[in-house]
């Protein structure tokens, strides 16, 4: 069973305390920077915007952007999964020719 450590992470310069488990904290660490730095971005976009609505459109936009990447990812495996496909069926047309 792993340890639980409790790490402090800042988001737009407050401070958060987060347990998270052994081993882990360079992976929160990287995390919070990402979010934070997400954070900032809308901040300094919409000046008037609060903390709360910062986080949420930050995790929305972090999020649409992780399923935009999964999306592509699959296009790209059946693409290559289609064009594997084709070789095969090149490959035993020879065959069957000879």
């Amino acid at each position: 069973m792993s340890v639980a450590r409790t790490v402090t992470v800042q988001l737009l310069d407050k401070e958060y305390a987060i347990s998270c488990p052994d081993g882990a904290e360079a992976e929160l660490l990287a995390s919070a920077d990402l979010l934070d730095t997400k954070m900032r971005e809308i901040r300094d976009q919409a000046k008037l915007l609060g903390l709360e609505r910062i986080a949420v459109m930050a995790g929305l936009n972090m999020a649409h952007e992780v399923l935009k990447k999964g999306q592509t990812t699959a296009v790209d495996t059946e693409e290559h999964l289609l064009r594997l496909a084709n070789k095969i069926d090149r490959a035993l047309a020879k065959t069957d020719t000879n």
